[in-house]
């Protein structure tokens, strides 16, 4: 069973449709990349994962579970962690104390396995060295290592990553795919958006194209690449 599906879902925002019938499965411990041009419908589709925003048809299922019309904090409860395109810490909370909120809200840990939990996540994102600093001073890469690890805190069996490696230098990069790759190993399942494409490609095992709302095609990453169709329409190369 997949651990999260899709079923012709659409959303239009007035007479503009930014979502158009997707459907897919993502399959247990499965990273899933996501590509399409700017405006494609890339974040409104995460937004419909989440909650953030209703759809107006179809079916989303987590675990096999309808979560169609779930608020968005149960369906955080229920498996689902997400990173944002923009990291927005709580600026005057340490990196710790972050981890913090969301293990306790998000992932439900108790008072008394929360700081092992906490800095066991720190550890494996790279952030133990800077757990007492606060977040508001952080590095790009170290903001968006904690969107990461607050993700993790919640306890997710689903892991939605937007455009994380944006902005960072390739060295950088190359830091925090090595990060989501060990995580990956360990059997979240991933679903990933991504316009740095070396980095999406060295971790996903499907890639998915998006465009004007509608899923192009789905398939293994060399296979869509190669597609003369995904060529024209994501890298403005004339079929």
């Amino acid at each position: 069973m997949a651990i999260l599906s899709l079923h012709s879902v659409s959303k239009s925002f007035g007479a503009l449709k930014v979502t158009d019938d997707v459907s897919f499965d993502l399959n247990p411990g499965e990273a899933l990349g996501i590509i399409g041009p700017n405006g494609a419908g890339k974040s409104t589709l995460f937004n419909l994962i989440t909650g953030n925003i209703a759809a107006d048809q179809g079916r989303i299922l987590l675990d096999g579970r309808d979560v169609t019309r779930t608020p968005p904090m149960d369906r955080v409860r229920a498996g689902i962690g997400r990173s944002f395109q923009i990291p927005q810490p709580f600026g005057n909370l340490s990196v710790y104390e972050n981890l913090l909120v969301a293990a306790r809200f998000g992932g439900e840990v108790t008072a008394t396995e929360a700081p092992a939990f906490c800095m066991d996540i720190l550890s494996r994102t790279g952030l133990a060295a800077v757990a007492e600093k606060p977040s508001g001073g952080l590095s790009l890469l170290q903001r968006k290592r904690l969107e990461l690890a607050r993700a993790m805190a919640t306890r997710p069996r689903v892991i939605l990553l937007d455009e994380i490696a944006g902005g960072l230098t390739d060295a950088e990069c190359v830091e925090l795919v090595a990060t989501i790759r060990a995580i990956h190993a360990e059997g979240t399942a991933i679903l990933w958006i991504e316009h740095v494409l070396h980095a999406l490609n060295s971790v996903v095992e499907r890639l998915m194209v998006l465009n004007f709302g509608r899923m192009l095609m789905i398939g293994q990453p060399d296979q869509v690449m190669a597609s003369p169709e995904v060529r024209e329409i994501y890298l403005g190369i004339d079929a």
